[in-house]
């Protein structure tokens, strides 16, 4: 018996939107991930990219559980001396909604190279309107 490994032209690509609307971030965060990478396909190999593209609309709309509003900060540093921003989720939220969404999915994926191709498909909106329509994207239900 061999042992079936996937070769890239056997990735079947889908295209997907997400309704990020009334969504906990962290659990649309691992969905996301999830179909980025392709687990959820019986050909996933964890050293090929088998996944699918994810549009996400709505990302001003997300909720996140608890405090964090307030108490969880992203840190950004400008490379100069005492250069350490730091913003708060409300302010990012306010600011751009959509890099919330795609720091918590980087921040699931693999740390490797894979990593940067699969953020790639990740196409995240702040409203409801996406330029992907021609693709016919399935809605993804969480």
């Amino acid at each position: 018996m061999k042992t079936y490994s996937p070769k890239p032209e056997d990735a079947n690509r889908e295209w997907l939107i997400v309704d990020a609307t009334d969504k906990i971030l962290g659990r649309l965060a691992t969905e996301i991930t999830t179909r980025l990478r392709g687990k959820h396909k019986p050909e996933f190999a964890p050293h090929m990219d088998m996944g699918d593209f994810v549009v996400v609309i709505n990302a001003a709309k997300i909720r996140v559980t608890g405090q964090k509003l307030d108490k969880k900060i992203y840190y950004k540093h400008t490379n100069h001396p005492g250069g350490l921003k730091e913003k708060t989720l409300r302010e990012m939220l306010a600011r751009k909604p959509e890099n919330v969404i795609t720091a918590a999915v980087k921040g699931m994926l693999p740390k490797n190279k894979l990593s940067s191709q699969l953020l790639k498909k990740l196409k995240v909106y702040a409203g409801n309107e996406h330029p992907h329509a021609a693709q016919a994207p399935k809605t993804m239900d969480i």
